[in-house]
Parts: C-alpha cells; sequence; structure tokens
C-alpha cells in the first residue's frame, strides 16, 4: 500500500505561505480523479513556499544577529545608557568621598573642643570658637550625608536602566533563535515537500500508477466513521484521561482493512504558542500495550470489518503538569483498503475540541467534548450512542503501525487551517499488491 502525500504537501505549504490554501481541496476527486490533481498544490506553488520559506528563515537569522549587537551596544563606552551609568557611578563615588572628610572633620572639632574644655589656660573666646567650627562640621556633614544617599539612588536607577536594558536585549535574542529555529524548522518542511513532490512528478505521478493502468482514486464513505466518547470537554494539566474511539462500519460491505487515525494539537489561552510537546495522545486494544500516537501514523488495521460492526479502540490524553491553561483538539478519522483494490474513508477529520485546565485546578463535572466537524449529508447515519461494542467481524492487527502508513504528517496549528477535508490520505493501488 503506498499513500499519496496530498496531506503532507498541503500541510508544508500551509505553514510557509497561507495564501496556498485557496488551491487545498479535500483530498477526495468528485468521482474524477483528475480533479483531485487539479486542486492539490503544484511544484509551482511549492517552490514559491520554499522560496518565501527560505526568505523568512534568511530574514529571522539576521534578527537574531541585529539582537546580538543590540546586547554587545550596551558594553560600548559610547552607548548613552552606560556612559550614564559610569557618570553616575563616579558622582556616588566622589560623594562618598565627600561625606568621609566631612565625618571626619566633625571628629576633629568635637576633639578640640574636649581638649579646650580641659585646659584650665583655655579662653572662653578660644572655647566658644571651638563650639563654632563643630556645629559647622556637623551641618557639612549633614548635607554630605544627603548628597551621598542622592547620589547612590541616581547610581542604582542608572545601573539598573542599563541591566533592565540588557536583560530586554537577551531576551530578543532569546526569542530571536526560538524564531528562526521555527523558520528553519519551516524551510525545512517547504524543502522536503518540495523535493518529494517532484519526486513524485518524476515517479510518473501518483495517479495511473496503480499497475492496471486504471487511475482509480478513492472514494469518501460518510457511513465509515469514528466517534470519540468519554473524552471530557475540560482536560486538568498533570492528569490523564481515558476515552474510547469507537470505529463503526455502516456500510452493507465487509471492508477488509480498516485504519483508524487519531492527533491531538493544543495551544496556550492567545493560541498562539504551540504546547503539542506537553501533551500526549497514546491508543490500545485487547492485543496490544499502549501505544504513542503521533503525527505520522495510523493506528493498527481492523481487519476484517464486517458490514455493521463496531469496534472500540481504548484512548487516553495525558497532560504534563507543566502544560499551561489552554485549548486542544482531538482529531479522529478512518480510512479503508480492500484487497481488491478498492479504497476510501471518512469525508471529513471529526475535531472534539477540550479546554486545558491549569495544574491543580478543579473544574468539576464538565460535559463531554463534542465533534466540531459538520456531520455527514446521509441522512441514515447517525451519530453512536453510548454503550460498549465490541470489534465485531474484525479486531486490531496486532502487528504494530503499518508502515505503508507512516507518509501522513500534520504540522502542527496547519491541520486546523487547512481544514477537515484535506486532511485524509488518498490511497492508491500498485502492482495489485499492498507495498
Amino acid at each position: 500500500m503506498k499513500i499519496r502525500r496530498t496531506l503532507a504537501t498541503a500541510v508544508a505549504a500551509a505553514v510557509t505561505a497561507p495564501v496556498l490554501l485557496l488551491s487545498v481541496t479535500p483530498a477526495f476527486a468528485d468521482d474524477k480523479p483528475a480533479a483531485q490533481t487539479q486542486n492539490k498544490p503544484s511544484i509551482a506553488d511549492l517552490e514559491k513556499a520554499a522560496a518565501a520559506a527560505q526568505t523568512a528563515y534568511d530574514d529571522a537569522e539576521a534578527a537574531v544577529d541585529a539582537a546580538i549587537a543590540e546586547l554587545e551596544a550596551y558594553d560600548l563606552d559610547t552607548n548613552p545608557l552606560k556612559m550614564a551609568a559610569v557618570a553616575a557611578k563616579t558622582a556616588a563615588t566622589e560623594a562618598a568621598a565627600a561625606k568621609e572628610a566631612a565625618d571626619e572633620a566633625v571628629i576633629a572639632a568635637q576633639a578640640e573642643v574636649d581638649r579646650l574644655a580641659a585646659d584650665e589656660a583655655a579662653t572662653e573666646e578660644q572655647k566658644t570658637d571651638a563650639a563654632t567650627k563643630l556645629t559647622e562640621a556637623k551641618t557639612t556633614a549633614e548635607t554630605a550625608a544627603t548628597a551621598k544617599t542622592a547620589a547612590d539612588a541616581k547610581h542604582v536607577e542608572a545601573q539598573d536602566t542599563l541591566d533592565d536594558a540588557r536583560v530586554a536585549a537577551a531576551r530578543k535574542i532569546n526569542q530571536a533563535q526560538k524564531d528562526a529555529a521555527k523558520a528553519l524548522a519551516d524551510k525545512n518542511a517547504a524543502d522536503e515537500a518540495l523535493a518529494k513532490a517532484k519526486e513524485e512528478e518524476a515517479e510518473g505521478g501518483e495517479d495511473g500508477e496503480d499497475g492496471d493502468g486504471d487511475g482509480d482514486a478513492c472514494v469518501p464513505e460518510p457511513k465509515l466513521t469514528t466517534v470519540v466518547k468519554g473524552l471530557p470537554s475540560t482536560v486538568v494539566a498533570g492528569t490523564t484521561t481515558n476515552f474510547t474511539l469507537r470505529v463503526t462500519n455502516g456500510t452493507k460491505k465487509t471492508l477488509d482493512e480498516v485504519y483508524p487515525f487519531a492527533y491531538v494539537h493544543a495551544t496556550d489561552k492567545s493560541g498562539m504558542k504551540d504546547i503539542d510537546d506537553l501533551v500526549h495522545l497514546q491508543w490500545s486494544s485487547s492485543s496490544s500495550k499502549w501505544q504513542n500516537v503521533d503525527n505520522e501514523h495510523y493506528m493498527d488495521a481492523i481487519s476484517p470489518m464486517k458490514a455493521g460492526a463496531k469496534a472500540d479502540i481504548k484512548m487516553r490524553l495525558k497532560i504534563d503538569a507543566k502544560a499551561p491553561a489552554g485549548n486542544g483538539v482531538t482529531f479522529v478519522a478512518g480510512d479503508y483498503w480492500n484487497d481488491n483494490g478498492d479504497c476510501g474513508g471518512t469525508p471529513d477529520l471529526e475535531g472534539y475540541e477540550f479546554l486545558i485546565a491549569a495544574a491543580g485546578s478543579n473544574p468539576g463535572k464538565v460535559p463531554d467534548a463534542t465533534a466540531g466537524t459538520s456531520k455527514p449529508k446521509d441522512s441514515a447515519l447517525t451519530p453512536q450512542s453510548g454503550g460498549s461494542a465490541s470489534p465485531a467481524g474484525g479486531t486490531l492487527a496486532s502487528t504494530g503501525s503499518s508502515s505503508a502508513t507512516s507518509q501522513l504528517a500534520l504540522a502542527s496549528g496547519a491541520a486546523l487551517a487547512i481544514g477537515a477535508g484535506a486532511v485524509f490520505v488518498v490511497r492508491r493501488r500498485k502492482a495489485g499488491a499492498h507495498v
């Protein structure tokens, strides 16, 4: 089985050049494979996206250099803030010396007054003159002390201003380096999408390489449904939440292999900071241990799945305690592959939104998260009701995630921007066998 990279290229283009979203449509053709390939990003589109990503990366690197230069500028003797700090320090040093001299003068004047008081030969005029000089020395010392206090305060203020500017510049460097790292990742994603698109083109395109030359495309199947049950609408950081993914074959035929898909994406409250690395989605079946759900693999196939059969897959969502309060969404979908080469899947990616509460919060009893996408238009299909379901007519394969499904790629928030329809990855037949 070989996966077509419609989603991967669309996501890469969305990350680096959002304008390309205008050309991304659901991966399913309207019964016409040609319509599908017309609407996915072209080589030219991806080249533009790669060029834009390179420019963004170059700009980000320039921003890092500028931020470093700004920090280094505060160490130059000609920098106004440093000059002010140096001048304030000099004034504080001089004020301290003046106060010390004034204090010593007071001590000397006091000693003269004491000496004359003990000298029987001293005249009243000498004693009065010494007392006057002591009073004047004390006044001078008080003035010097006040001046020193003011000079010290100005020095602290000037130094704090310089230090704050240095800290702000250091933070700019840190943020600029993070932005550059993200820009590099986006550039690499765009370059990879372009390279793979060129590779596919060199291989003769994605369609018409089925071995039998008929070029058939996979089709949407609204009666194959995936429904999340038991996922709370609010999840507290630092906790683990168990829920169920129910897959239902509502068709009137057996599906030889059904591949469930799940993906979680989360941000802080602003919606601008990606916190996917703090949110972990796992799945398990009766015959397998807990396995991580990543953005590149389906879960093991349900094989086979008879008409009308339902299968429940155990899921759990773990959120790190250090995760900030924010928002999350768990996407689910499913597609199938039959032995005769027929394939298809759910037309839309259902998104179950939930809030992330800070660690230690107590949200109380909250309702379950509900699907955020529109329901299939087929009136005969209704959301599944509660209760457990056994994988009638099929069980999850225990051989591990299929390597053939490893090309499904979701790039953080890009999947949200593209929309559910573009997320389904279409399969094709090759030489009549799964490869």
